[in-house]
């Protein structure tokens, strides 16, 4: 893993970092880059040059993907004088540009959020996961949620009277309503723009094996690292804010103090 221990947490940017990982080595990538919207975290740049950015941080990324792994690419809107500007529909070429293959358009749905006066309010992000060749892992039964009607049996057929439906519940969808991270969350910490740790929970589980290596190269206040700590995954964070950093790794350590590592 080159100059990298198997649980770490960097302070800078990801192209100073990126690079030094070798080809080939994470699993899964789990990333929300910033929107380019003027966040405290961000310099806001015309919207060529925030592509053109992020076109080369992709590239990286994509060669240190392992050939069975997935990246989870989760981003909003970036907006300019009213007009939005859907942000997976701009870099989705990006991707195709390094030969990534789209499994799933995933639509994260919240109740909270800011009311906009102009247009609807908007209640909902995306996840574009990828997957770098046709062999990749893919882990449904650990994030089977509840079956609507768990106990519906057959009615004809070679199974009548038997169960229709998994035991261990039904397939999530490319739907998911999670609440985000607001005010009075248990979760929330400064850092303005939090994933929630359930989200990121179900991409680790589905996209990752227990021992696998997961990279955030924006990693904030550090919900992969706590998620990858509670599933047993090895981890990569690497954020340019000092603050977000120290967050991080107290959320981190003061996890390790009090949980258990589960499956």
């Amino acid at each position: 893993m080159g100059v990298f221990n198997i649980m770490t947490y960097y302070n800078g940017d990801c192209m100073d970092y990126l690079p030094l990982i070798h080809d080939n080595k994470i699993q899964l990538i789990i990333t929300s880059p910033p929107y380019n919207i003027g966040k405290e975290y961000e310099d806001k740049k015309d919207l060529n040059s925030y592509l053109t950015t992020q076109d080369k941080i992709i590239k990286e990324l994509v060669r240190i993907l392992n050939p069975c792994g997935s990246l989870c690419y989760q981003v909003g809107f970036y907006v300019n004088n009213g007009e939005i500007y859907p942000l997976d529909i701009l870099l989705y070429p990006l991707f195709k540009k390094y030969g990534l293959k789209l499994r799933n358009r995933i639509v994260w749905t919240f109740n909270h959020g800011l009311h906009a006066k102009h247009r609807l309010s908007g209640r909902h992000e995306t996840i574009l996961w990828f997957t770098k060749t046709d062999d990749y892992i893919f882990n449904l039964d650990p994030i089977r949620i509840p079956q609507k009607y768990p106990n519906k049996k057959a009615f004809k057929g070679p199974n009548k009277g038997k169960l229709s439906c998994n035991p261990l519940g039904k397939n999530p969808g490319d739907v998911w309503p999670i609440t985000n991270i607001k005010a009075n969350h248990p979760e929330k910490t400064a850092h303005p723009c939090q994933f929630p740790e359930e989200l990121v929970g179900r991409c680790v589980l589905s996209l990752s094996n227990r021992g696998d290596m997961v990279l955030d190269p924006f990693a904030g206040s550090g919900t992969v690292g706590v998620v990858c700590e509670r599933l047993g995954r090895d981890y990569l964070l690497i954020e340019k804010e000092e603050d977000y950093c120290s967050i991080g790794k107290n959320r981190i350590n003061e996890f390790k103090k009090q949980t258990v590592l589960i499956d």
